[in-house]
């Protein structure tokens, strides 16, 4: 393949709820923030864009050239623009395109951007049966049906919503999965409150976290139930933001002699499959994979942004990422080695439940906490001598598992 591919700047907005700001006006800030960690001149430098987009047709209308929409006000106009759709996962399946168009020597620095407009308070049953378009719509309402009716037989109390409430169809399939996994590896709530609070503490030390309240294990198990055994702190909040990241090749890095790049040591993109087709999850196939490109380790790995649209998701992930064995996501929890200070701090930004997980725009958030981290640059949450870290973005649902996955490693 061709010369490493670096990763030369970041930006990002602090994700929230921000009602009286469009799409535009995110993207514009977050250039603004690259432009001031880059070393380039001006964004007339930048040969392609991949840009990550999810639900823009759906809120306005801007079903097409979304990206061209947005960065042209911003002289970013003229150039490949690629738009890109992938669920949950799009800013790094983004990343992923940029990242191929370098190594193919097509280019030679490249955006990676993601934004997302989730929060629409005039009309939130229909902000949330948005998330329904990403599973398999023609039976997905009948499956989240049947998801809660189980949590009503395990549990009684368990509040609704969903597709036609007050929360996202998402919050349903990791509530069956925390059970399925509780059954069958006596995992228990209470990890998965102790997930919740250690990013909690994470998010509060992050300054553009949407969360920024420390909460104890007793104060997440208190909360209201939205899908048991989840409670509200154990789920990813609405909301809106957006994230970007330059690429350079190795070849251009030498143009930038002050520059501060991180190198990406690998990049890999696969699909979900359905549970009859033989295939091991996409977690631990594509880690591997990556672990393979990067030639290195899980034990190599120095903290990990994991993509925890719930508690549930970052247990699940830290054993199909190989960080533990099968069914000890909860155990390894509990030890106090994901946590700041520990041997493998996970999701040391707050990840999704606190840092907020505005669709099209997270994982991208994601390598902006691991870019920042591995330079050194945490402050209050920095990990000590970190040097190779990864990152695991996944979205939308294909029966039990996500229908997308990207995962990068990176090293500073």
């Amino acid at each position: 393949m061709g010369d490493d591919v670096y990763v030369l700047g970041v930006g990002m907005i602090r994700f929230g709820k921000y009602p009286e700001r469009s799409v535009k006006q995110m993207t514009a800030d977050t250039i603004g923030s690259l432009l001031e960690d880059a070393p380039i001149d001006d964004a007339g430098d930048i040969e392609a864009v991949w840009f990550s987009n999810t639900l823009w047709g759906q809120t306005t209308g801007q079903h097409s050239i979304r990206g061209q929409v947005a960065l042209a006000p911003l002289g970013i106009q003229g150039l490949p623009i690629m738009n890109v759709e992938n669920g949950c996962a799009g800013a790094t399946s983004a990343l992923h395109g940029a990242w191929m168009s370098i190594k193919a020597g097509v280019h030679d620095l490249v955006l990676a951007m993601g934004v997302e407009k989730v929060w629409f308070p005039e009309d939130k049953a229909k902000m949330y049966s948005w998330f329904m378009s990403g599973m398999d719509v023609e039976f997905g309402r009948a499956m989240i049906e049947g998801f809660r009716e189980h949590a009503a037989s395990v549990k009684s109390g368990v509040s609704g919503g969903g597709d036609g409430g007050s929360y996202s169809p998402f919050m349903d399939v990791y509530g069956m999965g925390a059970r399925l996994h509780m059954e069958r590896y006596g995992s228990t709530q209470r990890q998965l409150a102790v997930i919740s609070s250690k990013n909690h503490h994470h998010g509060s030390l992050n300054p553009l976290a949407q969360y920024q309240k420390p909460m104890s294990v007793e104060e997440v198990l208190a909360d209201k139930v939205v899908a048991y055994p989840l409670t509200r702190p154990m789920c990813a909040p609405i909301g809106d933001g957006a994230a970007a990241a330059l690429l350079c090749s190795d070849r251009l890095l030498k143009k930038y002699p002050g520059a501060r790049p991180v190198r990406i040591r690998a990049s890999v993109l696969a699909s979900g499959a359905l549970p009859d087709s033989g295939l091991e999850g996409i977690g631990r196939r594509l880690s591997k994979r990556a672990y393979e490109q990067a030639g290195i380790d899980p034990e190599d790995v120095d903290l990990a942004e994991v993509h925890d649209a719930t508690a549930f998701g970052e247990l699940l992930q830290s054993e199909e990422l190989g960080f533990c064995p099968e069914g000890e996501g909860g155990v390894l929890a509990e030890s106090g080695d994901t946590a700041l200070g520990g041997k493998l701090p996970i999701n040391t930004s707050g990840g999704l439940e606190c840092r907020g997980h505005p669709i099209g725009a997270s994982g991208l958030a994601q390598i902006h906490e691991l870019v920042t981290q591995l330079r050194g640059d945490a402050g209050a949450r920095q990990v000590e001598g970190a040097r190779v870290a990864l990152s695991e973005n996944g979205g939308g649902f294909i029966g039990m598992e996500e229908a997308a996955m990207c995962v990068h490693i990176l090293e500073g």
